[in-house]
């Protein structure tokens, strides 16, 4: 598809999204669980974008697993990394599913808040609890003595500071979410 073709066919469809600019990203952040990748998947989909983890770009640049890097470092550490990876996002018409930590980083936060809008997926504490059981080794950046419920009451403030919108997903499947956010983006 040559450049022409596909600024006519970005601008065409990315102008029922009237809260993305500049055929910008829409970036969702949240705890760890929250379902940020599926819902990612689920809403790029639907409005025909790609998605990105980007945990995955991390992995990608250490060549391991995320569990493996957090290992490697401390928590300031990480989210160093993690800051510096984020910062360098550079994508149109793609869905950012961020690493729950994400939003310890102002520069980053303000980065990707410069791609389009954050959408905050919020799930109850018992529903996050469940789903990091289920998968204790998906690389969270947690001090040690810190317990997973510190580490929500610490981030939910910057979720809500951060978000353009904030989504209750607790009694929403993926495909629910992605419509929801898909009607606020089209508001």
């Amino acid at each position: 598809m040559n450049s022409a073709t596909s600024n006519s066919v970005s601008s065409s469809s990315d102008s029922i999204y009237k809260k993305v600019r500049n055929n910008g990203c829409v970036t969702l952040i949240g705890m760890a669980g929250a379902g940020k990748t599926t819902v990612g998947r689920a809403l790029a989909n639907q409005m025909g974008w790609t998605q990105v983890d980007t945990d995955h770009l991390i992995e990608a640049a250490y060549g391991t697993n995320l569990q493996a890097v957090t290992d490697m470092m401390t928590k300031e550490e990480f989210l160093d990394v993690e800051g510096s990876v984020l910062c360098k996002v550079d994508a149109e018409r793609t869905v950012l599913s961020t690493g729950g930590s994400a939003v310890y980083r102002k520069a980053a936060m303000e980065h990707l808040a410069g791609l389009g809008p954050v959408v905050f997926l919020e799930v109850s504490t018992p529903i996050i609890l469940e789903r990091i059981a289920r998968n204790p080794n998906r690389g969270l950046a947690i001090a040690p003595g810190q317990t997973i419920e510190d580490l929500i009451a610490e981030r939910y403030a910057l979720y809500n500071a951060y978000a353009d919108f904030i989504l209750h997903a607790d009694e929403l499947d993926p495909d629910q979410c992605a419509k929801a956010i898909v009607d606020w983006l089209k508001s």
